[in-house]
């Protein structure tokens, strides 16, 4: 039974990787233009073209979902956090779910017996969730891969054992026994609903259409402006015995033609110039499109379109933004506190009940950090609310208000 769980998540992982990858290069900016029209001369098909409005999706909410720490936390779980980087851990956790809509955080035992914490893409890991608990049923992941991408260690992971195979086999001395009562490899999901419990990715397809249309225009513009940097010349009535130099005509600002044997000469006009303007004004329309979709602004996508903005502003012009945001930190919140849960049962060698975890809770930073005029409102209405009710707003509230810690 054991073998056969292993090998369908090994087909699943096999199936949703090159989904994942896909999302990869059009974040990496390496996606490929697909065909253009027929109209392009051949010797222009060499030009390629790169756009990182993916990147700016996906890195926009990622910089503006800062984990801080957890509240109530009687099973000290800042401390394993900290221990393993917590800084690098959250932010590349978050980023990999943005992008695959679904990355995993791997629970091993380090070489002095203390949890150690990784970070693993939804390219090379797997499993079946619980819906209930958002943990899995069992897992797989490989955690090395050699030059040619071939897995060199991979782990299967079920409840209360973790087994680690070497090149395919086995390696019985390895196998990890544990108090767990979930296996050791943890989702932190990005929108996950009941028919995708594995969640949304950021990328989503529209965004990477939107993207090739972009790129096929400025493709287009790049071909367009060899014709706009030199304007077509024509003439008109030149003798069938004159010597004519193309290229002199096209380089030179001068050209030289006689009167023939009649007495007539030709007459030298110039095609109409080609505007780069449509093709900017498409490029500006598919990047109206794209914020739309995404919640960004023409701003966010180098089209300036205002002076500087204030703090207000800027929140209320990102509003669905916000709304993401504050989404996303309830959903990878739960998956920071259920791996935090599985490593402090491997810690203590004991099998807690995850109801116990259920007084401690995620805190985030504030998705926008108000400036120095914000302060000063906040703190006006933190003085309000205390004078209505003595100690309401405390350290804590502030904190997630603005992002600061008393010094006290």
């Amino acid at each position: 039974m054991e073998n056969n769980s292993l090998y369908i998540l090994k087909d699943k992982l096999t199936n949703k990787s090159v989904r994942v990858r896909t999302r990869y290069q059009y974040y990496d900016m390496k996606n490929s233009v697909n065909a253009l029209s027929s109209v392009i001369p051949d010797n222009f098909k060499w030009l390629s073209a790169s756009l990182g409005w993916c990147a700016k999706a996906v890195d926009t909410l990622a910089d503006r979902t800062v984990f801080d720490s957890f509240d109530n936390d009687d099973f000290k779980l800042n401390e394993i956090y900290k221990l393993n980087n917590s800084d690098v851990l959250f932010d590349s956790a978050i980023l990999s779910a943005l992008i695959s809509s679904c990355s995993f955080i791997y629970i091993g035992k380090g070489a002095d017996g203390y949890p150690m914490l990784q970070v693993i893409d939804g390219a090379n890991a797997t499993g079946i969730i619980d819906p209930v608990t958002n943990m899995l049923k069992e897992g797989y992941a490989v955690l090395e891969r050699d030059e040619n991408d071939n897995p060199i260690l991979e782990a299967y992971f079920r409840p209360y054992q973790t087994d680690y195979y070497v090149n395919g086999k086995l390696v019985p001395e390895k196998t990890l026994i544990h108090k767990a009562p979930s296996p050791l490899l943890v989702p932190v999901i990005y929108r996950p609903d009941a028919k995708r419990p594995f969640g949304h990715s950021r990328i989503s397809r529209a965004c990477m259409n939107i993207t090739q249309s972009a790129l096929r225009t400025l493709i287009r513009s790049e071909v367009s402006a060899e014709f706009y940097s030199v304007p077509q010349k024509y003439v008109l009535g030149l003798s069938e015995d004159a010597e004519f130099n193309n290229r002199a005509a096209t380089l030179s600002s001068f050209l030289n033609f006689s009167k023939d044997e009649d007495g007539d000469k030709p007459s030298v006009g110039q095609f109409q110039q080609q505007s780069m303007a449509p093709y900017i004004e498409q490029l500006k329309s598919l990047a109206s499109i794209f914020a739309g979709e995404t919640g960004l602004t023409l701003d966010d996508l180098g089209f300036a379109t205002s002076n500087p903005s204030s703090h207000d502003a800027i929140k209320a012009s990102h509003e669905n933004l916000r709304l993401t945001a504050r989404k996303a930190q309830r959903t990878f919140g739960t998956g920071f506190l259920n791996a935090g849960y599985l490593a402090a049962c491997l810690r203590d060698d004991n099998e807690y009940d995850r109801k116990a975890f259920a007084n401690t809770k995620s805190m985030w930073l504030p998705i926008f950090e108000p400036d120095a005029s914000s302060l000063g409102v906040i703190g006006d209405a933190i003085l309000k609310v205390n004078q209505a009710s003595p100690g309401f707003l405390g350290d804590r509230n502030i904190k997630q208000l603005t992002g600061m810690e008393s010094d006290a």
